[in-house]
């Protein structure tokens, strides 16, 4: 606690320090905050068998908790550095286990409910422009206000989480804000590199262009999965991440498409060979060796129809042969949903959103789950395999001055885990949001 206070007045000493040498009309600091809480209902269902990381059968109500200070400097030209920490708490439910699509995209598998802070960000962005075109760059959470060219590279350096840079979409990436469940924060098959609360060390370059961005990111991987410790081997332990986005107009209304791929290579677990090794109890754990690859690719679009309502639609795959390492277990998912702005009926900041979700396994992680095999997020002991289907409603009302939120949340969950054998599940939840 006294590190993370040291740092804190250390950054602020640097933001007033920049703020004096600079009389350019820009943003030099800003300071941001966020609050979000979430709270979920399940009710009991019956099944004939249970695993050690099954959803739990019986009635149960889980709480999560995140608190972001979100802190932004400019230090000389083109530079900006940003200083998150967080503290979190609570849990969701069954401990986060036994859903691949878990509804709750707030909780991590910590393995405890209590409070903790940590630092969530911290990293050095370098900006060089060129060419005549501007755009204005409001402030923002780790945004700095100002006017910045249309032509632009850029690269962060730091800790950061990588949905801060990669598969934004404008109608579901934000489960503070948007869709709760796992899978429309992000693509679901993009084992996205992180840490068990989901940020990661790295570097990453943008390059833009006024119709279009390149993005490439190389990250550090942990030496266990869904773990905090970096592997220093890092020539055999890394990853890389490379998405295309490309902005147009259809009939006047703003779309977005975005495709991504990715390749992680580490000291990774074969499900093939576990189950070969250990027909009986496969342990994917057990055949960890530095050599193995996960590769896959994602695609993202959304597209306004009118001002106040917008569709979306994702689709993911990867591999499956390699044990899932950093995100949760899905290996292909396809999403798709809309947006509504509440203008119609005089709520102009209220928004209804509805969304659909299909999430599948690779035949070999498949195997390996119905033979008794264990990830870190789902495995029954046994396994009749359906894809995951899921649909999530919310409906998001302004409170206060768009400050405060307040979020209904619906999703129903049919073969959790995909399996047959279980479910289906009704989660009800209501998040409540503070920002300023």
């Amino acid at each position: 606690m006294k590190k993370i206070i040291h740092i804190i007045a250390i950054f602020i000493s640097i933001a007033g320090y920049a703020a004096a040498q600079d009389s350019l009309k820009q943003e030099r600091s800003n300071l941001h905050f966020q609050q979000t809480i979430i709270t979920q209902y399940k009710h009991s269902f019956s099944a004939p068998y249970s695993g050690k990381n099954s959803l739990s059968t019986k009635e149960e109500t889980q709480s999560s908790i995140t608190s972001t200070l979100f802190g932004g400097t400019r230090l000389w030209k083109g530079a900006e550095a940003y200083f998150n920490p967080e503290i979190s708490g609570g849990a969701g439910l069954s401990q986060t286990l036994g859903i691949a699509g878990f509804p709750n995209g707030e909780t991590f598998r910590v393995g405890g409910v209590q409070n903790k802070i940590y630092i969530a960000r911290l990293y050095l962005k370098q900006t060089f422009e060129w060419g005549t075109g501007k755009d204005t760059i409001e402030d923002d959470i780790n945004q700095l206000g100002r006017v910045r060219s249309k032509r632009y590279f850029s690269f962060v350096l730091g800790k950061f989480g990588m949905a801060d840079f990669f598969d934004n979409n404008n109608f579901s990436h934000d489960p503070r804000a948007q869709f709760m469940n796992w899978a429309l924060m992000d693509n679901g098959a993009w084992d996205y590199p992180a840490n068990t609360r989901g940020y990661v060390l790295g570097l990453t370059g943008e390059l833009g262009q006024p119709s279009w961005t390149l993005r490439l990111a190389l990250t550090l991987v942990t030496t266990q999965a869904n773990q905090s410790v970096w592997d220093a081997k890092i020539g055999q332990a890394n990853t890389q991440t490379l998405e295309f986005e490309k902005r147009y107009d259809i009939a006047g209304q703003k779309g977005t498409f975005r495709v991504l791929t990715f390749l992680n290579n580490g000291k990774f677990g074969n499900y093939k060979l576990a189950v070969a090794q250990n027909p009986a109890a496969p342990n994917v754990d057990s055949t960890q060796h530095y050599g193995r690859h996960k590769n896959g690719l994602g695609i993202n679009t959304d597209q306004y129809i009118t001002k106040d309502f917008g569709v979306f639609a994702k689709a993911s795959y990867n591999d499956g042969h390699t044990e899932t390492w950093f995100f949760t277990e899905i290996d292909r998912s396809l999403s798709f949903g809309g947006v509504l702005k509440g203008s119609s009926w005089k709520r102009t900041d209220d928004e209804l959103g509805l969304a659909f979700i299909a999430n599948g396994l690779s035949a070999d992680h498949k195997a390996y789950l119905a033979a008794g095999g264990y990830g870190f997020i789902i495995g029954d002991g046994q396994l009749n395999y359906a894809p995951e289907l899921i649909a999530e409603l919310y409906y998001k009302i302004n409170v206060y001055q768009k400050k405060i939120w307040f979020t209904p949340d619906y999703q129903f969950i049919l073969h959790p885990a995909y399996n047959t054998d279980r479910g289906p599940i009704n989660v009800f939840g209501l998040r409540a949001h503070v920002e300023f």
